[in-house]
């Protein structure tokens, strides 16, 4: 094998495999096919990462279908997020399809399969169908209705599609084999009714096609080439080539190729659930805001809480393509975070945890303007205004009285460098009466300016803190999240509900201080907040109130590291 075909993951091998077997490069066509029954997840990008990727490498088209064959879940609030999500990623898709589109079709379809004998018309309740189907070790038994007559059969379908009976009184099955090994193929539904408003199609339908039997066909239709899905889907593509195969002999001029479905390992993620199901609960019970809360793995809750389309698109590279189930760490989501926004989030100063420090020996009501690098990782990020005054705030927990040789920030009777600014010593603190330091009087360097170019600006000490200008502070709200759950695996427990563990610390709500230039930060703006972590513009935010999330540390503090 040569080394670039070994570069190649096992899904490119196949496509390669069919242009040198003989299939045109411009029948090259993949879809992405979400139900929108709910938001994207994290687990969602990688199914988007695969098809949209091979539709850039081979220069192939690729559909946005919407497998929208359940009305009672379905709704346009989620068609609408899904749009904006694959777009926010940086994706385009050639052709918006619904497999409502098809409906008509599929029905025809049906009809046909009915005539051949392929199909009928069962009026079993859902418990006699459950027990009759049989178990993984044991073979089904037939339906009383499967041998029903060509015309009952035909008869009994009309009357359904034109709304005559109630739901569950009758389904359509395809009638395959009863005793295959695979349960799926045990005479399979088709079509059951169901009389719910459509987001597209209203009550023009009380028939609904299952997801089987619309998935495949709506793949047939749009002329799929490679129709690609997560492992989970393997048992189904017994099923969805049997639907496949008995449509194209009815439809073969009409739609010529004939799709090839492949499997490939989902995205799973330590500490996240990825059931839109249980998602759902969470929004429901208001353990969190709504889809786009910032703790929720959704791609909404990730824009929201900062992360950025291309550090998700390099998580999903890092990832790959895999036959194999795994459970990806966490932690490589937000290294890759950290590693965008190092190179294009601007530095700014803010404090989480103030506590006041007085420069005894600077003029009162004396200011100064110092020049701030945005950006040093970016040379063009150019510079910024930064004041300074006698009063400032610095995190309480940067200075201690008393403290070991290893603590290198403030206290009593040593220095530190303010960032951008002076070396200040501390000489006093004031406590309050439960013995809390409100105030810190420290002495300053007048010397020691920052880029001042003096030998006492290039004087080293061992610590630099963050501070703003009490003066000039601008009040904010930071919300600091952490993980939604404390368990690696919080579904993966028989024994237990996943919401057991919930964590009761999730969200953290700080009243803060950023420096003056913050108020000119625009909804969705990302900037390091130096010495703390990463943080973004929240959509709450307005005129007259700052909203930050943190979207994450400098480092990995989780489990205390």
């Amino acid at each position: 094998m040569s080394e670039e075909k070994k570069s190649l993951n096992f899904l490119e091998q196949i496509i390669e495999e069919d242009l040198a077997n003989g299939m045109p490069k411009e029948n090259l066509r993949f879809r992405f096919p979400p139900e929108p029954n709910g938001y994207l997840h994290i687990g969602h990008t990688k199914a988007i990462g695969i098809s949209f990727g091979l539709g850039l490498k081979y220069n192939a088209p690729v559909n946005l279908r919407f497998d929208d064959t359940n009305p009672a879940k379905e709704e346009q609030e989620y068609v609408d997020a899904i749009k904006n999500d694959i777009a926010w990623l940086g994706y385009t898709w050639a052709n918006e399809c619904y497999s409502s589109d098809y409906f008509h079709q599929l029905y025809d379809w049906a009809v046909l399969l009915i005539k051949d004998g392929k199909a009928y018309v069962d009026s079993q309740t859902s418990e006699e169908m459950r027990i009759q189907k049989g178990t993984p070790t044991k073979a089904g038994t037939n339906s009383p209705f499967r041998n029903r007559s060509l015309e009952e059969n035909l008869s009994l379908f009309q009357d359904m599609k034109d709304g005559k009976f109630k739901e569950g009184e009758h389904v359509l099955r395809a009638k395959i084999d009863m005793s295959s090994p695979n349960m799926l193929m045990r005479d399979p539904l088709m079509y059951r009714i169901l009389y719910k408003l459509h987001h597209r199609t209203g009550t023009e339908w009380c028939i609904y096609p299952m997801y089987d039997w619309a998935h495949g066909e709506s793949d047939y239709v749009e002329q799929i080439s490679h129709s690609l899905c997560s492992l989970e889907f393997k048992p189904h593509r017994e099923l969805y080539d049997w639907f496949k195969d008995n449509v194209h002999d009815y439809s073969a001029d009409a739609y010529p190729l004939v799709p090839k479905q492949r499997e490939f390992s989902r995205l799973n993620l330590s500490y996240t659930i990825m059931s839109k199901r249980k998602l759902l609960k969470l929004v429901e019970e208001n353990i969190v805001s709504g889809w786009d809360d910032p703790r929720m793995p959704t791609i909404s809750g990730l824009r929201r809480r900062g992360y950025t389309p291309a550090s998700i698109r390099s998580f999903v590279e890092t990832v790959g393509v895999s036959k194999r189930e795994n459970v990806i760490d966490v932690a490589l989501l937000e290294f890759k975070i950290r590693e965008d926004l190092n190179k294009t989030a601007n530095r700014v100063m803010a404090v989480l945890d103030p506590v006041k420090v007085v420069i005894t020996n600077y003029p009162e009501g004396k200011e100064e303007i110092l020049q701030a690098e945005n950006n040093q990782e970016d040379e063009t990020a150019g510079f910024r205004e930064l004041p300074f005054s006698r009063e400032i705030f610095i995190e309480k927990e940067d200075f201690q009285e008393e403290a070991n040789k290893k603590f290198f920030r403030l206290k009593l009777g040593s220095e530190v460098r303010l960032k951008n600014a002076y070396i200040i010593k501390a000489e006093s603190c004031t406590k309050d009466e439960n013995g809390n330091v409100i105030e810190i009087q420290c002495t300053y360097d007048a010397l020691s300016k920052s880029g001042s170019g003096t030998e006492e600006s290039l004087r080293k000490v061992k610590g630099t803190l963050h501070w703003v200008s009490v003066k000039h502070a601008v009040k904010t709200e930071v919300r600091a999240y952490d993980r939604l759950f404390l368990d690696e695996a919080p579904d993966a427990h028989k024994d237990k509900d996943f919401m057991e563990f919930l964590n009761p610390n999730s969200l953290e709500i700080i009243d803060a201080f950023v420096e003056p230039s913050m108020q000119s930060a625009k909804i969705g703006e990302r900037f390091q907040f130096q010495r703390l972590g990463y943080f973004c513009v929240d959509n709450d935010t307005t005129a007259s109130k700052l909203v930050f999330n943190k979207t994450v540390g400098l480092r990995d503090s989780w489990g205390g590291n």
